[in-house]
């Protein structure tokens, strides 16, 4: 394999405090070396990108994805997805186990990673569900998927109800040191709601869900984390009340930590009304006072990652209507655009902040071995020019679904390169 020398960018990795310009070597799929003038490729079969005005950071990693397969090939594939991941300079994604046939058991895991051997075009880490078939009744056998390569569990779609399972599931996070990761909504809350409970769910004539919904399961959340001593992971947090919880656990100790989506602090509820199912997920989307605090939770560091929660839909599903269409939108593509338009661009978080919370605190949550430009880690990086102005079309999609409320927005700051393993994906 031949060198690869990325030169003159501005290169940000958080776990090693680097943020200068430099020059990345890339030799045998892993980081040689970061200098801060231009090194000279002797070696003529090197290929070498020139960097100048752009910033070279650790393949970014989202770990909230729905990849559908098994199952729901009609959404998306492992293949598909992994598409969309590169061209959005994810290079390593984790697949939530929400499938059909549900990942819950260590089988399941190895099928994952045998199906992205062969198609995936990133790396994929898949998780195993927290309750078999996620029924919410039986544990699974965290155990024998953990060894068989699950980064954690949840029943992201569903609420774990039966507060003893849940306590019995972060015991055992606490002895093998795993994150269980958890969708936070009370069902008996939220029983056929299509959207946030406000002014314009009554507007429209919808069902929607009281934030109370959220805040509950997250405070009971945390304090069975506090009791046990495990990982708790707040999924796609949408509340102020939620904001505040978590901030207050992390301030007693609590092992909890937390992710946002752009859809969540940046979209209010009233975008049901222009959007219609585009605009419809679960969490719901919120009010503004939730999008500052959810900004707020990101910039003291309350909410660790940012993550898409990537969730593909065939356009005739969400032509079925706010109460049919399923919950959920594409966002692999747009997520980083998105961070730097509407997080980095107003001054919320600096550049290097956000680089972080996509990249090492998600693999940090994860315990897994990317995120980082350390000398002798894997080669996965991302070039991203800061200041490339694109509007987003839908149609361009390398998903199978195009399911996107942002259709038609002009960002800035799209990637420009995606390297796995030191080759360009």
């Amino acid at each position: 394999m031949s060198d690869t020398y990325i030169v003159n960018g501005h290169i940000i990795d958080s776990r090693n405090n680097i943020d200068e310009i430099g020059d990345l070597h890339i030799a045998d799929g892993k980081i040689a070396e970061i200098v801060r003038s231009r090194k000279s490729a002797d070696d003529q079969t090197a290929d070498v990108y020139d960097a100048t005005g752009l910033v070279v950071v650790p393949g970014l990693i989202d770990m909230h994805v729905h990849l559908r397969e098994p199952g729901y090939e009609h959404k998306e594939t492992i293949a598909t997805g992994t598409a969309a991941a590169a061209a959005g300079g994810f290079t390593s994604v984790a697949c939530m186990a929400n499938t059909s046939p549900v990942i819950d058991t260590a089988e399941k895991i190895e099928q994952i990673y045998n199906i992205a051997n062969e198609t995936a075009e990133t790396n994929v880490f898949p998780f195993g569900s927290i309750t078999k078939a996620l029924a919410g009744a039986e544990l699974t056998d965290m155990r024998g998927m953990y060894s068989a390569g699950a980064v954690g569990f949840t029943d992201d779609g569903v609420t774990v109800m039966n507060a003893a399972l849940m306590r019995d599931a972060l015991t055992l996070s606490a002895e093998l040191d795993f994150p269980i990761m958890v969708h936070c909504e009370e069902h008996n809350l939220n029983a056929d709601a299509v959207m946030n409970l406000g002014e314009t769910s009554r507007k429209l004539g919808l069902i929607g869900s009281p934030k109370a919904a959220e805040d509950i399961i997250v405070a009971r959340d945390i304090m069975l984390a506090e009791m046990t001593g495990g990982h708790l992971h707040v999924l796609h947090v949408s509340t102020a009340g939620a904001v505040e919880l978590v901030r207050q656990g992390k301030k007693r100790g609590v092992h909890v930590t937390a992710e946002a989506c752009p859809h969540h602090w940046i979209l209010t509820d009233a975008e049901v009304e222009n959007q219609g199912t585009n605009a419809k997920m679960h969490p719901p989307l919120r009010t503004q006072i939730d999008i500052d605090a959810i900004i707020e939770g990101l910039r003291d560091g309350t909410i660790d990652a940012i993550a898409t929660d990537h969730a593909p839909h065939a356009p005739s599903e969400k032509a079925e209507g706010m109460v049919d269409a399923p919950n959920g939108i594409i966002g692999l593509e747009t997520c980083l655009p998105l961070v730097l338009t509407y997080l980095v661009q107003p001054g919320y978080l600096t550049l290097a902040e956000a680089i972080a919370k996509m990249t090492d605190v998600p693999a940090n949550i994860l315990g897994i071995d990317r995120g980082t430009l350390s000398v002798g880690s894997v080669a996965d990086v991302t070039v991203i020019d800061p200041n490339s102005v694109k509007r987003v079309d839908k149609t361009e999609s390398r998903s199978k679904s195009q399911n996107t409320p942002f259709d038609g927005w002009e960002l800035k700051g799209w990637k420009t390169i995606t390297l796995r393993e030191g080759k360009k994906i």
